[in-house]
């Protein structure tokens, strides 16, 4: 990977972290993030945004390509990894897609359940069809 693959892959677990603990004290991630003793990198920063801008169309996106699940079923970090998905979906030069779903999956991977990974990568996959068609 390279050193900017890196950085990338950082910034989206710093990510995911804030946003957890943001939803853990069921405050927004822009609140939590400017109380940290560190701010986090700018990259960190604008997956944040991006994913709070996202949060509504997330949601909507989530449950309706879920197969009748609803939304308080899902795990709450692949919940948080989609929505973080999402949002870097639609940022600005944002890296490619393949990119952005290889690493939600590895997030799912590395911080939620034995199944996560596929469950994510499935509906990442529906949910990135149904944007490229937007």
């Amino acid at each position: 990977m390279s050193e900017l693959g890196q950085q990338r892959h950082r910034a989206r677990e710093r990510a995911l972290e804030i946003l957890y603990e943001a939803t853990m004290k069921d405050r927004p991630a822009s609140v939590v993030m400017f109380e940290l003793a560190l701010e986090p990198e700018e990259y960190t920063l604008e997956l944040l945004r991006a994913a709070e801008a996202a949060t509504a169309q997330a949601e909507d996106l989530i449950t309706r390509f879920s197969d009748s699940w609803s939304l308080e079923r899902i795990a709450v970090v692949d919940r948080l990894i989609m929505t973080l998905a999402v949002g870097e979906m639609q940022m600005d030069e944002a890296p490619p897609r393949a990119v952005i779903l290889d690493e939600a999956v590895q997030l799912a991977k590395d911080f939620s359940t034995d199944g996560s990974g596929s469950f994510v990568n499935g509906l990442l996959s529906s949910i990135a069809d149904e944007l490229l068609e937007e």
